[in-house]
């Protein structure tokens, strides 16, 4: 059985001092103030002094080891001991050697497969807990939102090609039904073809039957009758008339 060490650092590698500063300044207020986390590298002490880490190298295993707590990269923070693993040095070297094959320097990303990601793997194939939460908070959450970011941005272009193609749809269908209902000229030739047309017939047909104005026959008869029902009502006063007379 072998103690396993999680060695961690503050990350002061960008080669300006007052970033440096700006970096161990947010890792005291958010991991040591508020516990949250901060911007870390971490490396895994087993079998003897050297820590064992990842990191990017444009070829090659991106696998290294260096003394325990002596990165000369970054700034010493502290330790924390993870447990003890069953495995012989033997087998540890084995698993070095496996995750040297399948971790690329090249294939290095701060979000997604940094040094705090390796050491999880390492630690989990040693058989004992991973990192604290704390330790590469800020990197998990980057990488959430650029996925949340890359879904967000893919939803969006579906929803667009869905909307334009609903819009070609309607288009169709508004055209169809437009040229359905174009009237065309009155003529004998098309009266009976096609869709019906909005003719004067049509209407008639909306109206309501009343009576039927009378024909020229009838009104002359109905003249004439007038005119009778007229002086029979004239004749008493002309007989009386006359007999004053």
């Amino acid at each position: 059985m072998a103690e396993v060490i999680l060695h961690i650092y503050d990350v002061t590698n960008s080669g300006s001092d007052k970033t440096n500063n700006t970096i161990v300044q947010i890792n005291k207020i958010f991991k040591d103030g508020i516990g949250l986390g901060g911007i870390f590298h971490s490396a895994v002490q087993v079998y003897g002094n050297d820590e064992w880490s990842f990191g990017f190298c444009e070829q090659g295993t991106g696998v290294f080891s260096c003394p325990s707590g002596k990165n000369p990269m970054y700034t010493y923070r502290e330790c924390i001991i993870l447990g003890e693993t069953n495995y012989s040095i033997f087998k540890v070297s084995q698993i070095l050697r496996e995750l040297s094959r399948e971790w690329p320097g090249d294939s290095y990303d701060l979000l997604s497969k940094n040094c705090n990601h390796f050491c999880d793997e390492f630690c989990e194939r040693l058989g004992v807990p991973k990192l604290p939460g704390w330790v590469n908070r800020f990197a998990n959450a980057g990488d959430t939102a650029a996925e949340i970011a890359g879904n967000t941005a893919y939803r969006l272009r579906q929803a667009k090609t869905e909307i334009v193609s609903a819009s070609k749809v309607a288009y169709r269908f508004l055209l169809g039904v437009t040229s359905n209902s174009i009237s065309a000229p009155d003529s004998p030739g098309n009266s009976n073809r096609g869709t019906p047309r909005f003719q004067g017939t049509w209407f008639k047909n909306l109206i309501s039957a009343g009576d039927k104005p009378s024909s020229s026959s009838e009104l002359e008869n109905q003249d004439i009758h007038q005119q009778q029902q007229q002086q029979d009502a004239e004749a008493p006063l002309r007989q009386n008339s006359q007999q004053d007379i």
